[in-house]
């Protein structure tokens, strides 16, 4: 903490929304005795960044240590995203760096932090909106329901019907609104799609992002409401990754491997 001064740039990769947040300190060490950790420093949050926004490398590098260390690597990428150094900078660091695909973690969380990037990268950029909700139908489907790809008719942003029975008589009907955006939905895009639901219906929200406090406060007191993020999305997709067609299969190449434990020795 003393070898930080005022104008030094922090990076922060939060493990609650995902997201890389880079802000700037702005003050000297203040001391709050009756807190557990009484030293601290205030932060000008610049910018808050989707995990997909970054190299693999680059987020390898953040999530490498449990402490307080010194970016070197990658600087310029993570400060081209503030405007605090230049595209031509952050490309020549990406040069320098390994492949994205090659980058794997030593341990476990970073084995499982690059799955995740992996798996959401691929589908943020080999997917259009339309064909993200044929795979989330397809998604679906693997997982025992019937699913369709709803009409555009002004539904809502009901962008898929799911149903337990194959003709879509019985109810739960289960409405599916699908984002294929990497970064944070609000409630009022959840309460949409809530009011659009009748009698006997479900809704699910789908994202490779995240989701706001509140809109996270509203699922937990709507039971018929479930949201999934990036995280849940790909574990989904992994539990059920021998069941999906070849096309998801070649897009996003998976194979089954071992890795320790760490959580469980913990």
């Amino acid at each position: 903490m003393h070898e930080i001064e005022a104008g030094d740039v922090v990076i922060y990769p939060s493990k609650h929304d995902r997201q890389v947040n880079i802000g700037r300190f702005t003050g000297e060490i203040e001391h709050v005795p009756v807190d557990e950790m009484p030293n601290r420093r205030r932060v000008e949050w610049l910018g808050h960044f989707p995990r997909s926004d970054f190299s693999q490398s680059a987020l390898y590098e953040i999530g490498s240590f449990l402490t307080l260390f010194s970016v070197r690597t990658h600087v310029a990428e993570f400060l081209a995203k503030v405007a605090l150094a230049s595209p031509r900078q952050a490309e020549a660091e990406e040069v320098a760096s390994a492949d994205d695909d090659s980058v794997t973690g030593t341990v476990s969380r970073q084995a499982v932090e690059t799955t995740q990037d992996f798996v959401v990268r691929r589908l943020h950029n080999g997917l259009s909106g339309f064909e993200f909700e044929h795979f989330t139908a397809h998604l679906l489907e693997c997982m025992g329901y019937t699913a369709r790809v709803s009409e555009k008719t002004g539904d809502g942003g009901v962008d898929v019907i799911a149903h337990t029975d194959e003709l879509g008589f019985e109810p739960p009907i289960i409405k599916v609104q699908c984002k294929r955006r990497t970064d944070q939905i609000g409630e009022p895009e959840v309460s949409q799609l809530l009011g659009t639901l009748g009698e006997g219906e479900c809704a699910l929200f789908v994202t490779l992002g995240s989701y706001s406090r509140a809109a996270r406060a509203l699922e937990r007191n709507r039971p018929k409401l479930r949201l999934i993020d990036g995280e849940q999305l790909v574990r989904l997709f992994m539990e059920n990754y021998a069941k999906f067609s070849a096309r998801y299969r070649t897009l996003i190449p998976l194979r089954q491997a071992y890795i320790p434990d760490v959580v469980a020795e913990e």
